[in-house]
């Protein structure tokens, strides 16, 4: 029987852990091993790691406590400076720890934008002055003023500690920067990290171009917009690293079948290119705009084409809810499933929430009016554990994609993993117990969400980051 111990008291966050857990299941990509175990950490170090042998873990499974090294996003919108009512950095970090994440990458598309030094300095004090030990790690705008004219002072925001540099929430339109944009980030040994999207396709779009944007009468958005921009960011990249060896390209929340097939010829073809892939792009349809409530996986025939929600009657919910409105949009189940195998085969290097939190007033309205983004970080988990339990990604493939992935894009940082003598960077959680998202569970400032009131799994029991507590359940079930 497992048992995890330690303090619950708010007060205790930020504090050095002490915990002693027995009989969970460890996971450690660092080391792709996982199976039953006990741990303790003292002063927040890991003291000891058991492995447990013989009979006694035949008792012990992954269906339920698992320990695992702490989650790393690679893309996250914390919204300060600017837009403080939607999500700051203080109530950011407190929600990543909810959901397992014990470090951040923060994207540059604040008010204004991330593109000097300074408002690196302002972004790491906001987080010191938290108290949160969630590591954030800034991006810096590719683009002055995120305008897309001409480059940002990357050499400035490098040495401020940026850890990539992107235009996020626009692409870096004109080749001729991303070209001058890879050459000099790959010169300082950082990534460019690209929204691909061509933007003269996607000009007043509002739902993935598909059935169900016709019969809602939305306006499509082509997964052309996305597919051509991934293949012509692909072309630059190997042009440049003709030159510049250590050019890296990383793009960031894909959701197309066309998408995920040239960053797999890419890699095939030995370029240095990584990719993510969000837990609502594989788990959420287009169909769930129409009303629809099941996973992208029960949306799919035996013949591995979408289903028709209207004749299946499945549209429980009302429909053109705004909290779904996101950029890219939800896909087709096809395009799903092939984000999901694009993990399986590591075509695709990690999960990203791109949490993207708006006040109430931005996303309850219209459909086509409301700001596209789902406040979605502390849901990431269970998104993906649901994929998980439908026998569709690994559990050790899932972590992998969550913490390894993530800090192999990045190129310099590495989550420690569970080794003995290391600072503890952990999240424990409870794959039997279930949560609902809710305004009385949900740490983050941004208004609901399409997951609001549905059960999901994976409750997070306990989140360490840096040798201290992040998260802790006040009433773990």
């Amino acid at each position: 029987m497992t048992a995890v111990t330690g303090s619950r008291a708010a007060s205790d966050i930020g504090r050095a852990v002490d915990l002693d857990l027995s009989g969970a299941w460890l996971v450690d990509p660092a080391t792709r091993r996982q199976g039953p175990g006990d741990l303790v950490v003292r002063d927040g170090r890991v003291v000891s790691i058991a492995w447990l042998e013989g009979d006694e873990p035949n008792a012990i499974d992954a269906r339920g406590v698992v320990v695992a090294p702490g989650f790393v996003d690679l893309h996250a919108h914390l919204r300060e400076p600017g837009n403080e009512a939607a999500e700051t950095i203080a109530s950011g970090l407190a929600a990543a720890a909810h959901g397992g994440f014990t470090a951040v990458c923060a994207m540059p598309n604040t008010t204004p934008p991330i593109d000097r030094a300074a408002m690196v300095d302002a972004a790491r004090a906001a987080a010191v002055v938290s108290g949160s030990p969630v590591r954030l790690l800034q991006v810096g705008a590719a683009t002055a003023g995120r305008a897309g004219e001409q480059l940002a002072a990357l050499g400035e925001l490098a040495d401020a500690g940026v850890v990539g540099f992107s235009d996020d929430g626009s692409p870096i339109q004109r080749p001729d920067l991303l070209r001058n944009a890879l050459a000099y980030a790959g010169m300082l040994g950082l990534p460019v990290i690209d929204h691909p999207e061509d933007l003269d396709q996607t000009s007043g779009a509002e739902a993935n171009d598909g059935l169900v944007a016709t019969v809602l009468g939305l306006r499509g958005w082509p997964a052309a917009a996305e597919a051509s921009a991934v293949a012509r960011d692909i072309e630059i990249l190997a042009e440049v690293g003709h030159d510049v060896p250590a050019a890296r390209l990383h793009l960031t929340h894909l959701s197309t079948a066309a998408s995920i097939e040239h960053v797999r010829h890419a890699k095939a073809a030995g370029l240095a290119v990584t990719c993510d892939v969000t837990p609502h792009h594989l788990a959420l349809t287009d169909e769930w705009i129409a009303g629809s409530r099941r996973w992208s996986w029960q949306a799919l025939d035996d013949a591995g084409r979408s289903r028709d929600p209207w004749r299946d009657g499945v549209l429980e919910a009302e429909p053109y809810d705004g909290s779904l409105r996101v950029n890219p949009p939800l896909r087709s189940a096809v395009d799903a499933r092939a984000c999901l195998e694009g993990l399986r085969d590591g075509t695709v290097d990690a999960i990203a929430s791109d949490h993207a939190p708006h006040t109430q007033v931005d996303k309850d309205v219209e459909f086509g009016l409301a700001r596209p983004g789902i406040a979605g970080i502390e849901t990431a988990l269970g998104l993906v554990l649901e994929a998980v339990d439908a026998g569709l990604l690994p559990l050790d493939r899932a972590i992998e994609a969550l913490t390894t992935g993530p800090a192999r894009a990045l190129g310099r940082f590495s989550p420690p993993g569970l080794v003995e003598g290391a600072v503890a960077d952990l999240v424990v959680f409870d794959r039997a117990a279930r949560w609902t998202p809710d305004a009385g569970s949900l740490l983050t400032r941004g208004w609901g969400g399409p997951l609001r009131g549905r059960s999901l799994a994976g409750r997070v029991l306990l989140t360490i980051a840096g040798g201290r507590l992040a998260f802790e359940d006040a009433a773990p079930a």
